[in-house]
């Protein structure tokens, strides 16, 4: 039951905000040409980030774009030219929305033969609030756990990269932490977008990478799972994904009440985001509705420290634990734990041919660091086993590394794993 003197948690459309819905009422500065002249990406900083409203951009198309002043973020020393860009996606539920990212190319010629190969760049959890978006992070608007050495990675190696934000990060609006088509369409559409931006030299021709690591790893796997389906054009020729939240339901036991209980809370505010007809919202306490209000302000270092230790029961009225609010069901009968279930990686995947909802036709590297206390080993296990199990031509890599650490210790061979990938080269599974 709601209380009166207590106001619901807003929907997804209300988090935008009246500043999303000032945004959208703006003239939205696009890809700007004179007569007779080519394209430039002309928009000024806040245009990347201000929400159209509605959104009408179909698919992969650039809305507006900048060239960016410096990434500090890369640090390798390679010359490179970058732009932020906003372009069209679609959400979980099939609705256009808009997106932002960033587009980075080196300057050198490409080398090899054929077009120079392009990376869709999943970044890991940043935050779920607008100020977290990993452009900004790149252009050193904010410092908090980053992957530019990821990025710089890729540059030395001489491939264009395309790295999302990810859906929810324009100006209002609050991130759908843990949504899989979210994220996977966030992902496939920057790649689509990468080709459409004035003077980057990317080719829509050029093969195609999808990396990410954490919620990246997730984000990265959805968007292997939905390439076929939802961006046949690519010419995807794998994905590298690491530290994997693949089961949700897991994580949400395993993370309540431990040292990065934050995540959860970030995962249970994107569950409500693209589930709004879902119950959770009346059941918060006013210390729940602030939890919410914290998470959304602060980004990844923040929110792990906010909420070490929490357990989400504390937050609700009657003291629900989690297992309880996974039973919670909707006004069609689905429960929570079904509606976290349709985000399980893995589910009816099979090889080209098969007839599974989600065919990947090329390899896919998973790894995870062996000591990782976020992602549980038996939830990375599980993921790896029903890619083998599908027919799905499957790399498998551990490290002697934390989940935090874990990254850091495969770049270097994520890197050349797609490399070889690029090359044609034929993948060595490990199923």
């Amino acid at each position: 039951m709601s209380h009166p003197s207590r106001k619901p948690l807003p929907t997804r459309a209300a988090l935008l905000g009246t500043g999303a819905l000032i945004s959208g009422l703006l003239t939205v500065p696009t890809v700007t040409a004179s007569a007779g002249e080519q394209p430039v990406c002309s928009a000024p900083d806040a245009a990347i980030y201000q929400a159209p409203l509605p959104a009408t951009a179909a698919p992969g198309e650039v809305v507006a774009c900048r060239e960016a002043d410096s990434l500090p973020m890369v640090g390798n020393g390679t010359p490179l030219t970058a732009w932020k860009v906003q372009y069209g996606s679609t959400d979980a539920r099939g609705r256009r929305i808009a997106v932002a990212g960033t587009v980075v190319v080196p300057r050198a010629p490409w080398p090899g033969p054929g077009q120079r190969p392009l990376v869709a760049f999943v970044p890991g959890t940043l935050g779920i609030g607008p100020q977290c978006a990993f452009s900004k992070q790149l252009a050193g608007q904010y410092q908090d756990a980053y992957e530019g050495p990821n990025i710089s990675a890729l540059l030395k190696a001489g491939y264009a990269v395309a790295a999302t934000d990810g859906a929810g990060y324009l100006d209002g609006q609050v991130h759908p932490y843990v949504s899989g088509p979210d994220a996977g369409h966030a992902v496939l559409d920057m790649a689509r977008a990468a080709s459409r931006v004035p003077g980057s030299g990317v080719s829509p021709e050029a093969p195609v990478g999808i990396w990410g690591y954490s919620e990246g790893g997730a984000g990265s796997l959805w968007a292997a799972q939905l390439a076929r389906s939802y961006a046949p054009e690519l010419k995807v020729v794998g994905s590298a994904s690491g530290g994997i939240p693949a089961d949700l339901r897991a994580e949400a036991l395993h993370l309540d009440g431990g040292a990065f209980a934050g995540f959860l809370v970030d995962a249970v505010i994107g569950m409500i985001l693209t589930h709004p007809e879902m119950p959770l919202p009346d059941l918060l306490d006013d210390q729940g509705r602030k939890a919410f209000q914290d998470a959304e302000s602060l980004c990844a270092v923040g929110t792990v420290a906010r909420f070490v230790g929490t357990q989400f029961q504390q937050y609700t009225k009657d003291r629900l634990t989690m297992k309880q609010i996974l039973a919670l069901s909707g006004p069609d009968g689905t429960t929570w734990g079904q509606a976290v279930d349709a985000n399980r990686l893995g589910v009816d995947v099979g090889r080209p041919g098969s007839g599974a909802r989600y065919e990947i036709g090329f390899p896919v590297l998973q790894y995870r660091g062996a000591l990782d206390e976020v992602i549980p080993a038996e939830v990375a296990d599980a993921a790896r086993r029903a890619y083998c199990a599908a027919g799905v031509d499957t790399t498998w890599t551990s490290y002697p590394a934390d989940h935090l650490l874990g990254d850091g210790q495969a770049v270097n061979d994520s890197v050349a794993w797609l490399g070889d990938r690029f090359a044609g080269k034929p993948a060595s599974g490990t199923c």
